[in-house]
Parts: C-alpha cells; structure tokens; sequence
C-alpha cells in the first residue's frame, strides 16, 4: 500500500520500525468551490472518490447552495446590488459549507490535512484545492470569489485552479453522470457539441476535448436568454410582472409558465418544419400580427446560411407588436399606437408561444447547418481516404464525428425549448443524435459545476497561480483573439503540473 514521503523518511531514520510502516488509504480527491459570475453567490463541496464506490457513485456532492440577489425593482441584474450581495453572502456560505466537509478517519492523522470548525470539536478533511470561477462575467463580481479563493488557497496553504464559466457549463453532464449511482464512465464522451445559451451567451461549440473547442456559431448581436427576458417583460401582463411572488429577474421562467400553464404535462401544439422553405414561411396568427425567422428575409437570402445567431429583430418585433401591432397578411406596422393595457391574456399567451418557437426554431437550425457542414466535411475527408470509392457510396449518415448534443446554461431548462430542439432534429433526419439536458437545477449558474470543472482540469494538471485576474471577457475558442481556455494573456494563464 502507497504511503507518505514523511512516513519513508522516518522508516529510513529509523525512528519507526519497517513492519510498524502505517497504511495510508489514497483518499478521494476534494475541492470547494466558489462562482460569483453575475448575480448568484453558490459555493460547493464535491468528492471524486478515488476508486469507484461499490453500487455507488464516482463523486459526492457534500454541499451546494446559493443566494441570488434581488434586482426585481430594477428589472434586470443590477451590477452594484449584485455586488454587495457577493459581498454580503459569500463568507456566510463558505462557513456553512465548512462544516461539510467529510470527517477525518482514524486513519488520517496529518494536521497539514485537518480543517477544525469553530467549535473546535470535529475534524475535517482539507481540500486538496480551491475551484473558483475567473471569467467571464462581470468582472467585479468575479472578482469577489476569485479573492476569497486566494484567501483560502493561501490560508490552507493548497491551489487553485481558475474556471472558465461557458466551460463549466459545457461539463456539467459529466458531472451528472459523475454523481449518479455506478457509473460505467464519465459521459459524454469527447468530442461532441455544446450549445451554451444563458442571459450572457449564446454558443455553438464543438467540443474536442478538455480544453480544446471550436467555435461554430456565435450570437451577432445578444444572447438569447437576454433576448427572452426582455420580450417576456413586454409581453406579461403587469399584475404578473408586480406580483410580490416574483423574486427573479429572469422572467423566461415565468414567460414559459404563462405560454404554458400545464406545466406538468404541456401540450405543444408543434410539428418541427421538415424543410428550409417551411422553416421560413411565415406563421400568420389570428392575431394583428406574427413574427418572422431570423435571418430568413436578409437580402438575396445570402445570410439564411449563416452559422450566426441574432435575436434584436424578434425583440423589436414584439414590442412593435404590443405598442402598435400590425398586419400579419400586409406584413406591415399598424401605426396607430393601442394600449398594453387592452390586450387580452390570450393575445398575450399566443405571443409567448410564437416567440420562444421563433427563436428555438433559430437555434436548433443552426445547431442542422452545422451537422451539416460536419458531415460534409468528414464525407470528403473519407473520401479521400478512399479515392477508388465514389462519394456517393459513402453513407452520408455515419460521417459525423459526434453523435451527442449538450445544451447548458440557464435556458436549457426552458422544457420547450428541449421539445423543439427534439422535434426539429427529428424532422431533419438527425433523429441518431442524442440530446442531453443537466438537471433543471444545474442550468442556471451554480458552484457544483464549477467544482467538477476544477476537479477535470486538476487531474488534467492545471494549477492557477495567485496572481491571476478575473476577466470580463474570455473565448473558448484557441482561435479566438484572446487564446481561449489556455490563453495567457489579460491577468495570466494556467501553470502546468
């Protein structure tokens, strides 16, 4: 059995016997994490054992919690509100999750090792480093965690690693598979895409490796959650939006509810269109109005290939459509103005529905366009390979390099958002793919992936040193201007083990 430096060296001292050499157990490896990346303070406590438990899971998830702060009065993340919330509530958590931390066995003697709570009467184990987001986000926010987590990492006297947000995300089902009871490995497996879609991003990724991904497509303009948020304030009558049961500004919640009110068995009422010309076509309501595909009117039609996202134009289209509605047949703005305050729910309900279709219906076409181009470009290197077989005897179908689709971040809980996504890949005879979705509560931004994103690029050997800066702004992509993941520029990169 494996045992310390220090135990050899006091053998070797002689100052214990050989056969009085003690059995140290190679323990799980144990992180606490931290994010503070927009308006949600979470910290975690996550254990990967070292060797698969019997019947049991790879990692344990001692703690996770988190507060956010209330922007309700301002509609919208506050970045000075959101701060003092950080800083109100941060240590508070950290406390707490201290007195999660697994109890030292009898086995384990090294006080280097030994966390005490206040009360000075259970020993616990250390972690053997600190996970903390660094980017992106809004920097000062950032910032808080990644300050605490220098505190820590120096008052413990063990490392750090710095995570990337949107790659934490990305990981988060590996996470699941992680935690769940005997797992066979960590799924999915690399490569495969990720589609990141919150309030701050909107991201096509294919995803290589641990550090290595590839931009595909990327929003031109806002992300979508922002995109829903705000149409969602447009379109919600105002007792719901003044309700004092609502205490989130993310209002895509509460927009959905209200499309849907059966929540617990929604019915949809949607068929995916099986072509380019259905998807473009379009929907006329029996209302004064309806809502085109993004990018399907540019002219010539040149940018409906486009693997870019933009959502400005649904968003002007439905306040255009609440201040003054407009002919749906003429394709034209009404312009005298009506009063909000007329609309009827149904009206209001409708709109809800057509545009979280109109803006799924644009993700998961591009999420199509890029299988596409993925499987042509296999098709020709197969090709290739095989001069001697025509390109047509290559079946198209097994030329793609993934065969799973990831969808992260706090918009992947939206549950029709995850029906259209189905139904669209279906309808375009993608139906081999397979769509993962975290649990609704790993969505949206917590420390839980985070730790686990830690817990990945410890093992890989990634260490960040305590010099490191929080960023605002950081790409994914090694193409990027900025280097991506393992870039090393605005406040330092990452020191490999």
């Amino acid at each position: 059995m494996p045992f310390t430096l220090r135990a050899l060296a006091r053998v070797r001292s002689g100052l214990i016997r050989p056969n009085h050499v003690p059995i140290i157990t190679i323990r799980s490896l144990l992180t606490l994490a931290i994010e503070t990346s927009c308006d949600d303070t979470s910290v975690a406590i996550l254990e990967k054992h070292a060797s698969k438990l019997e019947n049991g899971p790879a990692a344990t998830l001692h703690f996770h919690e988190k507060v956010t702060s209330n922007n309700v009065a301002y509609r919208g993340v506050h970045p000075v509100v959101s701060l003092e919330s950080h800083q109100e509530n941060l240590a508070l958590l950290i406390n707490k999750a201290v007195h999660y931390l697994p109890e030292k066995t009898n086995q384990e003697s090294d006080l280097a090792k030994t966390v005490y709570t206040s009360n000075g009467l259970r020993a616990r184990q250390k972690p053997d480093f600190i996970s903390v987001t660094r980017g992106p986000g809004m920097r000062s926010n950032v910032a808080v965690g990644l300050e605490n987590a220098k505190a820590l990492s120096v008052a413990w006297q063990i490392p750090m690693v710095g995570i990337h947000h949107m790659q934490a995300h990305a990981l988060t089902p590996r996470l699941v598979t992680a935690l769940s009871s005997n797992p066979d490995d960590c799924r999915p497996q690399f490569p495969f895409l990720s589609l990141l879609v919150s309030g701050g991003h909107t991201l096509l990724l294919h995803s290589s490796s641990l550090t290595d991904y590839r931009t595909l497509a990327t929003t031109v303009d806002v992300a979508l959650g922002n995109c829903i948020d705000k149409v969602a304030r447009f379109i919600l009558p105002a007792r719901i939006l003044t309700s004092p049961s609502v205490k989130s500004t993310m209002y895509g919640p509460i927009l959905e509810r209200f499309a849907f009110p059966c929540s617990s068995n929604p019915s949809y009422d949607y068929q995916a269109p099986a072509t380019r010309h259905e998807e473009f076509s379009r929907r006329t309501t029996k209302w004064p109005w309806s809502f085109s595909t993004p990018l399907s009117q540019t002219r010539g039609g040149q940018r409906s290939r486009d693997l870019d996202f933009t959502f400005t134009g649904l968003e002007s289209a439905v306040e255009r459509a609440i201040g003054y509605g407009s002919d749906s047949w003429a394709e034209r703005t009404v312009t005298e103005p009506r009063d909000p305050e007329q609309i009827p729910d149904e009206e209001r309900q409708e709109m809800a529905k057509e545009v979280m279709r109109v803006a799924f219906e644009h993700l998961a076409s591009r999420v199509v366009l890029a299988l596409d181009d993925l499987a042509r470009t296999r098709r020709l290197e197969d090709a290739a390979a095989a001069p001697d077989s025509p390109i047509s005897d290559i079946d198209e179908r097994h030329s793609l390099p993934v065969n799973t689709l990831v969808v992260s971040g706090g918009v992947a809980a939206n549950k029709f958002l995850r029906y259209v996504l189905r139904a669209f890949l279906d309808a375009r005879c993608y139906d081999d793919i397979e769509l993962v979705f975290p649990p609704l509560e790993l969505c949206t931004d917590n420390a839980a992936m985070i730790a686990w994103a830690g817990v990945e690029m410890w093992e890989a050997g990634y260490r960040s040193p305590l010099s490191v800066r929080a960023r605002r702004r950081w790409g994914m992509d090694g193409e990027d201007e900025d280097g991506g993941i393992l870039s090393t520029g605005e406040g330092g990169g990452y020191l490999r083990v």
